[in-house]
């Protein structure tokens, strides 16, 4: 009787091996395993737009931080980057649970698409109130750096750091290179500075003279542009991200759902003799 009872056992635990389960499951649970899967590199993708995100946010801030007032525009590239981290490990998850069928996974993962569905709504609130804080305050921080070019005040700024942005973004001027002409920006001899020059244009007279040779595009409207794609990309990551994850929970779920228990093993009678 024991011999019967050892040999059940052992024939009962050699039908779990994974070939013989996607070959027997039911075609709703092969389904959602193949599409778990897919879903999985597909975080992966989308953890690599939030890493760059966020890290075009940091630099961003880092890079003009004379034109923020507020520090606080960093921290949607920090919350991307934490997404970003955790979204890599969610893909990894997605990828390999359904060849596990293990509910410890399963659990895991359900619970870290509920953390990434916070962070990313978070995420998408922070960027569009910021944004439109920055927006503001753009407008005041940009009329005031230029006008304050040429200042005879020691270790100020402004003229660094107006260079450096007509530089960096290719502009000149405020709205255009009209600015250092018609408004009364400080200059010399009704010049502008020499960074509204084009690389290119080697006999640059940095005056209205000769347009061609001056970027004629105004630096505030380029770094409004800046502000609204980091707010448009990080809008459009969350909703990606978030339809990615809703799909993964339906997979996860129904695996769950309909998940055997391979966890228990089968106790042969002939322990408890």
């Amino acid at each position: 009787m024991c011999t019967i009872s050892r040999m059940k056992g052992v024939s009962f635990r050699s039908s779990f091996s994974p070939p013989l389960l996607w070959t027997t499951e039911t075609w709703s649970r092969v389904s959602a395993k193949v599409l778990l899967i897919l879903l999985g590199f597909c975080l992966w993708g989308v953890a690599v737009a939030f890493l760059f995100g966020g890290a075009f946010v940091i630099l961003t801030y880092k890079s003009y931080i004379v034109f923020f007032q507020n520090s606080f525009f960093s921290l949607p590239g920090c919350l991307a980057l934490v997404i970003a981290s955790l979204l890599f490990l969610t893909g990894a998850l997605a990828i390999f649970t359904p060849g596990k069928n293990s509910r410890h996974h399963q659990g895991t993962l359900m619970y870290l698409l509920m953390v990434l569905f916070c962070l990313e709504a978070s995420s998408a609130v922070m960027t569009q109130v910021y944004s439109t804080q920055v927006a503001y305050q753009l407008t005041s921080s940009v009329h005031s750096l230029f006008h304050g070019y040429n200042r005879p005040v020691p270790n100020y700024p402004s003229n660094e750091a107006v260079d450096a942005i007509q530089q960096q973004l290719e502009c000149c001027g405020i709205y255009n290179y009209t600015d250092w002409f018609v408004l009364a920006l400080p200059s010399q001899l009704q010049r502008g500075p020499k960074s509204c020059c084009k690389e290119v244009a080697s006999d640059c007279t940095d005056n209205a003279s000769l347009p061609e040779t001056l970027f004629e595009e105004g630096c505030l409207s380029k770094l409004e542009k800046r502000v609204h794609f980091v707010r448009h990309y990080m809008n459009w990551c969350c909703v990606i991200g978030g339809c990615l994850e809703m799909l993964t929970v339906i997979s996860n779920g129904v695996l769950m759902k309909q998940q055997p228990f391979q966890d228990f093993r089968i106790l042969d009678s002939a322990n408890f003799s």
